[in-house]
């Protein structure tokens, strides 16, 4: 790769809240909030894919899963006790301590390692499915990201993205709203210039060889206080893409 995915900012910004990934009333409650979601989309679109029962104890068994920005594991931890076989990765060491040893206190194997997926890529390892979770929005280079992503899937295999969409709602709900006016995230967690709309997402990922075959926007419903799989895409939303 010609230039880093990563951005040391970013990293250093994460790194030092790393202590409060695990509290789901700290920093990190969103992540909390709206990872069931997340992992019910991930589970099922793996399983359809794969052709595994969602319904079984361990749907993911044997799948090669590599998690990149991996963070304190949220997502990490929950695909391994589905069966897969889990990689997980972060620019920020600190993260990466942070999920070793609540994985180890929980008796979960999983390959932590505090790489960037260009190093993984230039290794030539590839993998069943990628995890990539609000993650592009936050990477220097999304190009570098996204070919480096791309090539550690293997043939046949997929894809599940997520990130903020670049749209006048998204800057009100997820920037202001969120950091501002909730405080549900920290002031400067999100640089809404590096929001990514769904149409550069899913063309980058065409670009290195695979293509978008679903995508869904994730909603929050305060009366509920909530997230659901929605069609609204105009601010969070999930993709996933296959290889051929």
């Amino acid at each position: 790769m010609s230039s880093t995915t990563v951005n040391p900012d970013e990293v250093a910004w994460f790194t030092a809240i790393a202590d409060e990934w695990w509290d789901p009333n700290g920093k990190f409650r969103p992540l909390h909030k709206f990872n069931p979601t997340r992992l019910t989309f991930i589970r099922d679109q793996l399983c359809a894919h794969f052709g595994r029962d969602a319904s079984e104890d361990l749907p993911l068994k044997g799948l090669k899963i590599l998690d990149i920005g991996c963070g304190g594991g949220l997502i990490s931890e929950p695909l391994c006790r589905m069966g897969a076989d889990m990689t997980s990765i972060d620019a920020g060491d600190k993260n990466i301590k942070t999920a070793m040893v609540h994985a180890q206190a929980n008796g979960l194997e999983i390959d932590y390692r505090c790489v960037y997926p260009e190093q993984l890529a230039e290794d030539g390892l590839q993998f069943d499915a990628i995890i990539n979770l609000e993650v592009i929005e936050h990477v220097a280079d999304i190009n570098a990201f996204l070919a480096a992503s791309c090539a550690l899937v293997k043939p046949g295999g997929a894809m599940i993205g997520a990130t903020l969409n670049r749209t006048v709602k998204c800057f009100a709900m997820a920037k202001v709203g969120a950091e501002y006016v909730l405080r549900w995230l920290p002031r400067g967690t999100h640089d809404f210039s590096k929001f990514v709309k769904p149409s550069e997402f899913a063309d980058g990922l065409r670009k290195n060889g695979m293509d978008v075959k679903l995508l869904k926007g994730m909603t929050f419903n305060p009366f509920r206080d909530s997230w659901s799989l929605t069609d609204d895409l105009s601010v969070n939303y999930l993709l996933f893409a296959t290889k051929s």
